[in-house]
């Protein structure tokens, strides 16, 4: 297994998770990782992308300052520290990686950026 996500469970509507991302070394070694979402009769949505070269941090316009990407090297782990949620952040969240080289500049926000998902984790807000 190449990303394992976990952390995902039934939360009130303010509260808090921690998703983590466990990656294999080969799959962590890449360009970056990313999260991204799907709620049920939606279209797969970014929500965060974390790229190792430059150390930049890409967020979803919704997340207005509420989640934060981060990682362990040790670990091989990504993390995704959700804050004040919300029902609408009702989803699967599933943790991606990009370990091919493209030429040009990447949109991280798009998902054939990357090669490796992870299985999902559901992440359920009750207002």
């Amino acid at each position: 297994v190449q990303l394992q996500a976990s952390g995902g469970g039934l939360v009130q509507a303010g509260g808090s998770l921690r998703l983590s991302c466990a990656a294999s070394a080969r799959t962590f070694s890449g360009y970056g990782m990313g999260w991204f979402r799907q709620a049920p009769g939606k279209e797969r949505e970014f929500v965060a992308a974390f790229t190792w070269i430059t150390g930049r941090k890409y967020y979803g316009d919704f997340v207005k300052g509420r989640f934060t990407i981060s990682r362990d090297n040790a670990k091989n782990t990504m993390y995704l520290q959700m804050n004040s949620l919300e029902p609408e952040d009702t989803a699967v969240y599933y943790c991606a990686a990009k370990t091919k080289y493209t030429r040009g500049s990447s949109d991280w926000s798009l998902p054939y950026e990357y090669d490796y998902w992870g299985q999902g984790t559901l992440v359920t807000v009750s207002s």
